[in-house]
């Protein structure tokens, strides 16, 4: 069987209708093509039962990395964290196959590599690491989380604390501060700290007396070599644009009634649907 396409999809957040369509569009063919996502599978929209069901019928076809509603998912099952009721989840945590999909979702990474010069990451690449240190670093995460234990993890997974990295961090302080980089970061401030403050478009924050962040794709990053690109989702408001070929974002807000978009690693070109 000759090799199909490999594509990566921006945040589904639980909208199954537009996954479809818009695996439809490419003709995505479920026997040849590989699907790729970049987190925040679930949450928000109209079915994330039926899109956790539909991606784990991919087999090997299908991986993720995780996103922040995605451990929120894990934390809600493990009565860590409550149910929200915005996030639509009531079908799939009354689904008799909840487990197993929970099972299934916890076995992903927060960070993996996609081919020899790129990383996929929900929230983007701090600053401070290379594409081998966030591979390395979620490597650690993902050990708690496929153990049988790794409901005491997201116990701990909370807080904005520590905001800065350091490598003589250890523990549950090293462990949230990876999650929060993969998962949650957004604009950094010029010495490494992160800011959980701000989620809105870059230039609306440039214009403010909070000048001194900026998105983490703009702070130069010494370990980041010239061919290496990374592969992200989570901020919607940016709507994929860094002006960057190194950096690819691909939440351009469906959930919100704007696109969802799936990048063709074979071609690097985009394909997108209208909510």
């Amino acid at each position: 069987m000759p090799q199909g396409n490999t594509y990566v999809i921006g945040d589904i957040q639980g909208c199954y209708n537009g996954l479809r369509r818009i695996l439809d569009k490419v003709k995505f063919d479920e026997n040849s093509d590989k699907l790729l996502a970049v987190g925040d599978l679930v949450a928000r929209g109209e079915d994330s039962l039926s899109t956790l069901r539909y991606l784990r019928s991919l087999g090997s076809n299908f991986c993720s990395v995780l996103g922040n509603h995605d451990l929120h998912l894990l934390a809600v099952v493990n009565d860590v964290r409550k149910p929200k009721k915005s996030d639509k989840l009531e079908p799939l945590l009354n689904a008799p196959d909840l487990p197993e999909l929970v099972d299934w979702l916890r076995q992903f990474p927060l960070a993996m590599k996609i081919d020899d010069h790129s990383i996929m990451v929900h929230a983007g690449l701090y600053p401070k690491w290379s594409l081998n240190d966030c591979v390395g670093f979620s490597d650690e995460v993902s050990r708690l989380l496929k153990s049988d234990n790794y409901r005491a993890f997201l116990s701990d997974m909370y807080g904005n604390k520590p905001s800065n990295w350091s490598d003589k961090l250890q523990g549950v302080e090293r462990l949230r501060f990876i999650v929060n980089a993969c998962t949650r970061m957004r604009f950094v401030h010029s010495n490494g700290t992160l800011d959980f403050d701000n989620k809105s478009h870059p230039s609306a924050v440039s214009h403010s007396t909070s000048s001194t962040i900026k998105p983490w794709f703009e702070l130069t990053n010494k370990a980041l070599l010239p061919k290496e690109r990374v592969v992200f989702g989570h901020w919607a408001a940016l709507s994929g644009q860094t002006n960057s070929s190194k950096f690819i974002g691909l939440d351009t807000g469906y959930v919100w009634g704007q696109r969802m978009t799936l990048l063709n690693l074979h071609s690097s070109s985009t394909t997108s649907i209208s909510a």
